[in-house]
Parts: C-alpha cells; structure tokens; sequence
C-alpha cells in the first residue's frame, strides 16, 4: 500500500519513537487478557466437545498452544517483526496439531500483524513480513480445503442454498479470511500515520511557538529601537534649548538680571520636563524581556506641539504656529511621530540654523496629517549639519516616516532657509 499523506521527503523517513513504560506495561495487560481468553475458550470448547478436525490434543498441550500465541504479546511493541514471525509460525503449527479452539489464535494473529503496521521501525520490513505472512496463512487455508475435499466429507447436512455446498464453504472461507488479514494491515497502518501526523503536529506547534518568540524578540527590539530614538530626540532638543537659555542668562546675569532670572527659570521649567519624559521612556526600557514594551501612556501628540514652539521661542527664535483643516483625531503613532519630527527639526533649528524666524504648520488633509517646519537660518549649513558624521535625526524622522508609509521632504529652500514637510497618512 502507498502511504498517502506524505508531503515532503524528511517525514517519508520518520520513524515512531520506541514504546514507552506505560506503553510496553499495557502490553502485559493485553497479552494477559488475550491468554485468560484463550484458556477460557479452550476449556468450553473442549467441554463440548466441538472439534471440526476431529480428535483434539490432550487440555494440556492445547492451554500450552494458547500460552505459546499469546505470550509473545507482551513485547509486541518492542520486538514486533520477531513476534509477527513466531505468532505466525505457531499459529500454524497449532492448528496443524487440531487444537479445540481457533478464535483466540486469530485474535493473538491479528494483534501481531496490527502491531508490525503500527510500529516496526523498518518500513520495507513491515510491508513485506505482513504479506509474507499473510501469503502464508492463505496458503495453509488453501491446503486445509483441498485436504478436506480429499478426505471425502459427507454432503452438508441441511444445505438448501442455490450454491454447491463445498464451493459455498470455499468463498465464505477466503472472504472471511480475506477481510480479517487485510482489517489487520489496514488498521496498522492506519495507526503508524495517525502516530506520524501527531508527530508532524508536534513539530508545527513548536515550530509556530519558537516563530512567535522570534516574532516576539524582534517586536522587543523595534520597539526599544523607537524608545532610543525618542530618547534622542528629547535630549537633543531639552539640552538644546537649555544651552540656548544658559548661555542668554550668562551673557546678561549683570547687566539684566530679570532677563537672566527668567532664562534661567525657562531652564528649570525644561530640565523639569526633560526628566519627566526621560523617566517614561527609561521606565519602558526596563520591562521584562518577556513583555512587548509599550510606548508609555504620556506618549506627546498634536495637542503638545505648543510647548515645542514656546521652547524655541525662548531660546531666541520668532516662531510662528498655524493649523489648517478641521481638525480631528489622528491615530497615536501617527500624532506621536508628527510630535517627534517637529521637535527633531526645531531642535535642528536652534542648534543649527542661526535662524532668527520659523514657521511650524499643521495640515489635516482628507487622507493624511501634514507637518511642515521652515525656517530663514542657513541651509546649506543646516544640512551639512543635519546629514554629516551621524545623520541620525535625519535618519530617524525617515524611519518614523517610513513606517507609516508616509513621506518626507527635507533640504534648503530656494529662497534660503531650510525646510522639513512630512506627509502621514491617517486612513
């Protein structure tokens, strides 16, 4: 028989793993069983007397015929093809000796042919030892026949059906043999696929297992990649601004001491926030391996750009903010990224620019958020700066951009200046 259900080479050489304790142990019991039903129905059949073959052994030899068949049962599963081979060859011999019963040898029979399908190792061996003995066992129902006929039984008693009597005995013979080997091997192999497939399930569950791990990992460190990154962008732009503020103060702390005083307060109102949103993201970072780190419930939005604009107002630039559109309601990341890319860019503005203006606008298109940062500074300088030794803040509003599918615009403008505009879409 083929073997359906073989979708690739490797699982066409699997082999079922050996026999458990608690598989070889429920041996014993099945073989047990299979010997207290041999004794029984070798004593109820001698106690009746029903021999078709005449003259039976004496009880003895036929309880030790029935221990010889069923024995072997109990190492069914370790030892299956030498168990087949002395089931069968006792099963012969027994009925050679005109034991009383047969039904019990034919179960004993059956198990072992069921037992090689199911669990010998070696394919080859199991496909061919079954027919071999299968072959054998119709060859001795072929010889018992003739011997019979050639005995000259007397005609069947009662026969009344449209068949000869002895051709009727014939057929019913082989189909009822035909059906009880072929049940044998059918069933065993049956078992050795269902035993293969449950192996194969196995290994896809732990297969899908470590992929969502991996999955899982790989999640972990996106996410920590995008944690860096805001990380960056708030000390990038906190210490920027906080430098600015500094250094105005140092410059006028004795000729203008309420100008110093309220740079310096812009300052502690700065390094308050900046440890704020440090402490956040700092508090993602130390989640548990096992968990997906979250971006922190005070993640900025849309609503915080203000703050961004007042930031750089203070540390000496004349920012203008407008909003265009009907605004509404932007998914997170989106708006967490919009908040991300302003700030990238004002902090370049600051550091940067030398500007004296910038323009921040806020655009709600039909499909997309639209942010656009400009300023009159010096461009070329800008980008130099923005693109040159690490170019990561350039680096990271591309990445932000890029995973939302949006776009980014970023280089001198014609007129002077620099310009940032990024397109994000929201649905």
């Amino acid at each position: 028989m083929a073997e359906p259900g073989v979708d690739d080479q490797a699982w066409s050489t699997w082999r079922r793993p050996r026999a458990s304790p608690a598989e070889q142990r429920r041996d014993v019991w099945i073989a047990g069983v299979v010997l207290a039903g041999a004794v029984v129905a070798t004593v109820l059949t001698n106690s009746m007397g029903a021999f078709a073959l005449g003259k039976a052994p004496a009880l003895w030899e036929q309880l030790a015929w029935a221990a010889a068949l069923t024995v072997p049962l109990v190492v069914r599963r370790r030892f299956p093809l030498v168990v087949l081979i002395v089931v069968g060859a006792v099963f012969i011999a027994a009925q050679a000796r005109r034991v009383g019963d047969n039904v019990m040898p034919s179960v004993a029979l059956f198990i072992a042919i069921y037992t090689v399908g199911a669990w010998e190792q070696n394919r080859t061996w199991a496909r061919w030892s079954r027919i071999g003995v299968i072959v054998a066992m119709f060859a001795w129902l072929v010889y018992n026949m003739f011997t019979a006929m050639g005995r000259g039984t007397s005609p069947f008693e009662g026969a009344s059906g449209p068949l000869n009597p002895m051709l009727a005995a014939v057929i019913y013979g082989i189909a009822y043999n035909l059906m009880y080997f072929l049940g044998a091997y059918f069933f065993g192999h049956v078992a050795w696929l269902s035993a293969r497939r449950r192996a194969e399930l196995v290994q896809r569950a732990e297969e899908l297992r470590l992929s969502q791990e991996q999955n899982t990992r790989g999640a972990i460190v996106a996410e920590r990649v995008r944690i860096a990154r805001d990380l960056h962008d708030v000390v990038a732009h906190y210490v920027s601004v906080m430098g600015v503020q500094a250094g105005a103060a140092r410059r006028v702390f004795t000729k203008d001491p309420e100008v110093a005083s309220e740079a310096l307060r812009t300052v502690e109102r700065t390094a308050r926030t900046a440890i704020n949103e440090l402490r956040g993201l700092l508090g993602v970072l130390r989640a548990e391996d096992t968990e997906v780190p979250r971006t922190h419930q005070a993640s900025p939005g849309l609503d915080q750009l203000p703050e961004l604009v007042t930031a750089a107002r203070n540390a000496g630039v004349d920012v203008a903010h407008g909003v265009y559109g009907e605004p509404r309601p932007v998914p997170q990341g989106v708006a967490l990224s919009a908040y991300r890319v302003v700030q990238e860019a004002l902090t370049n503005v600051v550091k940067h620019a030398g500007a004296r203006t910038a323009d921040v606008r806020v655009r709600f298109l039909d499909t997309a958020l639209e942010v656009e940062v400009t300023d009159d500074g010096r461009g070329g300088a800008r980008a130099d700066a923005v693109t040159g030794s690490s170019g990561f803040g350039l680096l990271g509003m591309r990445e932000r951009v890029a995973v939302h599918g949006g776009e980014l615009e970023a280089g001198p403008r014609r007129d002077g200046g620099y310009r940032v505009r990024v397109s994000l879409p929201t649905g």
